[in-house]
């Protein structure tokens, strides 16, 4: 097996005599791993590398991008969730299929195990690492924003025994506030998509609040901030307001009155 830490260590130089498709292959491979220390380590970091400085040129991104969406109806659990981190690094790049949107469609509205981390497998984090994927679509001009609103409220609202507790609900905020940038955005285009979660809060009767409803609240809390004061697009970057924070901030207020009445 290539020793990707050597390769990480090296600035992330191609091996000498290597040749890269098989190094593609081989990194394709890593990221559905079982073994969270291959997964998400070194190989991960290399692929990240590669994509980002070009060396992963365009023909090969599409098709590790192909092999990515494939992997959505993957029996496996790891391979599922990490192709969404996958194909956010192609989709940064440049790259995209409309079927890549179906496909990752198809499997975040649909997906049952939303654990954080297993004791064994690591990091899964369908929900996290899917969020990723939607923002970063929702930041493309060609990709029609609307779906993808619909597609966060309809995971939101699938109920769920699982307690957002590894951030899942800041991960998604975060894509929502990313795509609520846009600038072709209305404020009706930007708030619509919140009605369908107003409607299924307002049918609440009082009581315990279901684990999906908890993880909407968080989610939609969260989002206020960033309406509020913007979303960095990459780590440490500066924030970059919503195209329309304030119907933003007042929609949210109105959709979670039903369940937080002190808004």
């Amino acid at each position: 097996m290539t020793n990707w830490r050597e390769i990480y260590e090296a600035d992330c130089a191609i091996p000498e005599g290597r040749d890269l498709d098989d190094l593609v292959a081989e990194l394709a491979a890593a990221l559905g791993d079982p073994d969270p220390e291959i997964r998400d380590g070194h190989p991960y970091a290399v692929l990240d590398a590669w994509i980002r400085g070009g060396v992963i040129d365009g023909e090969r991104r599409l098709a590790l991008g192909d092999l990515m969406a494939e992997r959505f109806t993957d029996p496996r659990i790891e391979a599922r969730t990490f192709a969404p981190l996958v194909l956010t690094m192609i989709v940064g790049r440049g790259g995209l299929r409309p079927e890549w949107l179906d496909a990752f469609a198809a499997w975040y509205r649909s997906e049952t195990d939303l654990r954080g981390r297993d004791d064994t497998l690591g990091w899964l984090h369908a929900v996290a690492h899917g969020a990723d994927l939607l923002g970063a679509l929702g930041r493309r001009p060609e990709v029609d924003p609307e779906p993808l609103f619909a597609l966060a409220a309809e995971r939101l609202l699938t109920p769920t025994d699982h307690l957002f507790a590894e951030r899942e609900d800041n991960r998604l905020a975060r894509a929502l506030a990313l795509v609520l940038t846009r600038p072709d955005l209305t404020p009706e285009r930007s708030t619509a998509w919140l009605s369908t979660i107003g409607e299924a809060f307002a049918a609440q009767e009082r009581g315990p609040m279901p684990v999906w409803a908890s993880n909407t609240v968080r989610t939609l809390f969260a989002l206020y901030v960033l309406a509020d004061l913007g979303v960095p697009t990459e780590r440490g970057g500066r924030p970059v307001p919503l195209a329309h924070g304030d119907a933003v901030k007042a929609r949210l207020a109105e959709v979670v009155r039903p369940v937080f009445p002190y808004a």
